[in-house]
């Protein structure tokens, strides 16, 4: 028989190993994670979701580059210092809004470095490559892809796409101007269109910065920044095209601020999780209250769209999303 005392005792070791249980999270909450991180790309890699911003700081301490993953949307891992300025010699600040994708069994990631302001400093659009999503990644090619102004665009804020056959593009550009590349097949080169063009303006009404397309029932949506980065009014605005070159003719501004939650919301990306079709917007903004222009933040809020296909305005929250596994 057992004791008295033990069977007494055991109710209150139940209870206190569920108080030392840390209560789990009923929705991400936003940011989703901490620190200043900014110019967030959201994608899937198999069962995960992973997120890889821009470091938010001073120009000169921007030399490296952090990535975030996730099995729900609601916790997330951080993996640092996935990319450092060492592995690319010619980097030496603001390394910026990093692209990633998969192709074959490497993992290719896009980036900005060095914000040259013209075409005799050295820096522009590097790319560098790993075997794993949490790197290291290595210089691609040991240059720039992408270092002169072409169309008046400042390359930087690249996003590598991949169109229905297969051919990857990049768009890219700051300076109010946007152009879309053709990469080769091993990304280490840009090759010309069928009219022997190497770069094609593609920039819509109102068009600061910081680019994203992706196909949605056959229609090519493609989204940018407005707005100043370091102002309460950075936003996001949209297209729809039948083209991944376009027209692209502006609709609507669907991401901005709400004065009563936060300012500066935008450089922006989307992703939706296939099994259930959900679509999320990722993106940064500054908490209120916050006068650096650097303090800015990874959220996530629900993307919806209307019978006509047209993106509603998302409502930007405190409480993020909720669980959504993969």
């Amino acid at each position: 028989m057992k004791s008295p005392i033990i069977l007494f005792c055991l109710p209150f070791l139940a209870l206190s190993t569920l108080a030392q249980k840390a209560p789990e999270k009923s929705t991400s909450g936003n940011p989703i994670f901490q620190g200043w991180y900014a110019d967030p790309e959201a994608t899937i890699f198999g069962k995960e979701y992973w997120v890889y911003p821009t470091y938010s700081a001073k120009y000169e301490e921007q030399i490296f580059m952090d990535a975030f993953s996730s099995k729900d949307l609601v916790t997330w891992k951080k993996h640092p210092n996935i990319l450092n300025k060492d592995n690319i010699k010619w980097a030496n600040k603001a390394m910026w809004a990093p692209s990633i994708i998969k192709k074959g069994k490497k993992y290719y990631l896009f980036f900005g470095a060095n914000d040259i302001q013209n075409d005799q400093e050295t820096g522009g659009i590097g790319v560098a490559v790993s075997d794993k999503p949490y790197g290291p990644f290595k210089d691609h090619i040991g240059k720039p892809l992408i270092d002169k102004f072409h169309n008046g665009a400042q390359p930087i804020d690249q996003y590598v796409f991949r169109d229905k056959d297969g051919q990857h593009y990049l768009y890219y550009g700051g300076w109010s101007h946007c152009n879309v590349v053709k990469l080769s097949d091993d990304f280490k080169s840009i090759v010309s269109f069928p009219d022997g063009t190497m770069y094609k303006e593609v920039t819509p009404k109102g068009y600061v910065e910081g680019p994203f397309m992706f196909i949605r029932n056959g229609k090519y949506y493609f989204m940018w920044s407005e707005g100043g980065w370091t102002g309460p009014n950075y936003s996001v605005a949209y297209a729809i095209a039948d083209s991944p070159l376009g027209p692209f003719n502006r609709i609507d501004k669907i991401l901005k601020q709400d004065p009563t939650i936060a300012t500066g919301a935008g450089h922006h990306s989307v992703i939706q999780n296939p099994k259930t079709k959900d679509y999320y917007i990722i993106y940064h903004r500054r908490p209120l209250g916050e006068t650096n222009g650097n303090h800015r933040a990874t959220c996530i809020d629900k993307m919806e769209f209307d019978e006509n296909g047209h993106i509603k305005p998302v409502k930007i929250t405190f409480e993020g999303v909720k669980a959504n596994r993969l």
